[in-house]
């Protein structure tokens, strides 16, 4: 029996829903290395809001997605029993201080090359490379003996529903309490601030949440197979880990360029991580195109080449190391409530924080 569904139809979906991320991206400067940067430096919570609003947004939306039976949330690779809290600290920590070195996280990086930006090519490419070596090269080796050695497993799973369940709340009570107390919390953190209340920002943050959902329901309802006519097991199609996935910006420019290296590799395809890639770069272009945004860029000097080629190795690293990145385990891994994302989104802002902070310290010496 064939699929209802074609992995073409899928990948397709999927190439629009990050076309649309990336068109919203361009034109709101929707940044999470900007939201960190402007709290800094400012003390301005404008961009924070538009993140933490499109947490939110994917939180509520992702849950009605799951209380509907559409999705299984269960299915994600977030919500699994094995809390690695040293890769999470590391790894966003890590991550957090290279989106600032590299001018922005790896979504942005995307956003960038389509708006004209020639670092971000080289961003793009290091990024990649050290990502696929940290998933399968000798950092992959550090990574699972040492790191992901420091690890918690929870029986019902790290989630917070499940937390909440395990410490005798009803399974039903436990999922309505946490999207409602946190999704529906940092919702109203954004919006009850009247002059938040901006084009920009809430099509940043309700676009970019809502591009997340819309992700999550393309790849675990449309995509999904309870038989797979070759294997006689649930699937889920075109996915590299063979689970239900949404938008994240790491692993998937690693694909994309394994994809280019291995081309003549006919059993290499287009997935659903490569589509999402393509589509976020179309998208900012057409935006860019449109708006006569569109600018070339290149490297300042020698320090700001270094400064991006460390930032980028640093982001591959600690991408892959904490299972995704401002993005991913930020606003994707956040939309299953999975302790594990909420972790690294911490960790994430402080290295960020960090950096910032470093900076500016080190520029106030030199004045």
């Amino acid at each position: 029996m064939e699929p209802a569904v074609s992995a073409n139809t899928v990948l397709w979906l999927a190439f629009a829903v990050a076309f649309l991320f990336g068109a919203i991206g361009q034109k709101t400067h929707f940044c999470t290395m900007g939201a960190v940067s402007d709290i800094v430096n400012m003390g301005d919570w404008s961009r924070m809001r538009m993140w933490l609003l499109a947490i939110g947004v994917a939180i509520l939306g992702s849950a009605a997605l799951h209380a509907a039976g559409l999705i299984d949330l269960d299915k994600s690779i977030y919500r699994t029993p094995t809390f690695t809290w040293l890769s999470y600290l590391i790894g966003g920590f890590s991550f957090g201080i290279g989106m600032v070195l590299a001018s922005g996280c790896g979504s942005k990086t995307l956003i960038r090359i389509g708006g004209g930006n020639l670092k971000s090519l080289v961003v793009f490419a290091v990024l990649g490379l050290v990502a696929y070596m940290t998933m399968r090269g000798f950092l992959g080796v550090f990574r699972v003996n040492v790191l992901e050695k420091a690890a918690i497993t929870f029986p019902g799973g790290q989630d917070v529903p499940a937390l909440l369940a395990a410490a005798g709340m009803a399974p039903k009570t436990a999922f309505a309490l946490a999207v409602f107390a946190i999704g529906g919390g940092l919702t109203a953190f954004c919006l009850l601030r009247r002059d938040f209340w901006t084009l920009d920002n809430l099509l940043g943050g309700f676009g970019i949440g809502l591009a997340v959902v819309a992700a999550w329901y393309v790849s675990g309802h449309i995509g999904y197979l309870a038989e797979d006519p070759e294997t006689l097991q649930e699937a889920f199609i075109a996915t590299n880990s063979g689970r239900m996935e949404s938008l994240t910006f790491v692993a998937p420019q690693a694909y994309s360029l394994e994809l280019l290296m291995l081309w003549s590799d006919t059993s290499r395809k287009v997935t659903f991580a490569i589509a999402t890639v393509l589509g976020v770069i179309a998208g900012a272009g057409a935006w860019a195109l449109a708006s006569g945004s569109f600018r070339w860029e290149g490297f300042a000097g020698v320090e700001d080449t270094a400064n991006h080629l460390l930032g980028a190795a640093l982001m591959g690293f600690g991408g892959v190391t904490a299972m995704g990145c401002t993005v991913g385990q930020g606003i994707t891994g956040f939309s299953t409530l999975a302790l594990g994302s909420i972790v690294t989104f911490l960790a994430i802002c402080a290295g960020a924080a960090a950096t910032l902070r470093y900076q500016f310290w080190r520029m106030m010496r030199e004045v």
